[in-house]
């Protein structure tokens, strides 16, 4: 009798370990479809696989990072503010579930200000300084975990680029309200990009700002000379066509 109670319980075992390994496999084939997508920037489709992933393995971290990702490309491709702001708070509430469950993983971390980032445009000033804070903290976290990231030191590029801009009366104002600003300096986003480029130089994002950035320092000819390296690279990322539309309208205005 306890032989047979044995064996049957080490057949429900085996079992049991057979339904969570085709589960886990699932979930990694999924995640292997929805990538094959997303190379594609077909986000809806690439969601179709990650969101079904999810289900299976919802404290997935990288998962979640891809997830996070795909609904920023859906925010991008929008055209009404509403949507824009519904998908971008998507996205922030996956980077969020991501870099919760792995404080130690650079990529969630990075989800985060990255998310924050995209919604700045379309946020009120109250909202942008509250997140700003958030983009630099999360971007810091990101270097600090993994200081070869090229992202994270664009990001970091873009946050001190958009401080830089925050002078006079506008800066007192705004201090009034919301308490000190960060001081960064074009300088400072500069050595941003610079290190950018060092780590990932078949990036051209990290171009065209950069050259964005001279042409506020009035580095005119140092603007040109990166903007035009960047628009010759080929296109890769999902903003890529948007980025280069930036750095032709930089260089246009150029002299």
């Amino acid at each position: 009798m306890c032989l047979s109670f044995s064996k049957a319980f080490s057949v429900a075992t085996a079992l049991l370990l057979t339904c969570a390994a085709s589960r886990a496999q699932s979930a990694d084939d999924l995640i292997e479809k929805g990538d094959v997508f997303a190379l594609k920037f077909q986000a809806d489709e690439a969601l179709k696989d990650y969101l079904a992933a999810e289900k299976l393995d919802p404290k997935n971290v990288r998962l979640l990072v891809r997830i996070s990702r795909e609904y920023r490309h859906l925010m991008s491709d929008a055209s009404k503010t509403a949507e824009k702001l519904r998908l971008g708070g998507i996205a922030v509430d996956y980077a969020k579930r991501a870099a919760a469950l792995g404080p130690n993983d650079p990529d969630a971390q990075l989800a985060v200000a990255i998310s924050y980032g995209k919604l700045q445009p379309l946020a009120s000033t109250k909202e942008k300084v509250e997140t700003a804070r958030i983009i630099k903290s999360e971007a810091d976290k990101a270097i600090k975990l993994d200081p070869r990231s090229d992202l994270a030191w664009h990001v970091l590029g873009r946050w001190n680029m958009g401080y830089a801009e925050v002078t006079g009366v506008k800066r007192a104002l705004a201090e009034l309200v919301y308490g000190k600003l960060p001081a960064p300096t074009y300088e400072d986003a500069a050595k941003c990009f610079e290190k950018a480029i060092e780590l990932k130089p078949d990036r051209l994002i990290h171009y065209i700002e950069l050259g964005l950035v001279y042409s506020r320092m009035g580095r005119t000819a140092d603007a040109r000379r990166v903007i035009t390296q960047g628009l010759a690279m080929k296109e890769t990322e999902k903003d890529d066509p948007e980025t280069k539309q930036r750095g032709r309208e930089t260089l246009a205005k150029l002299r």
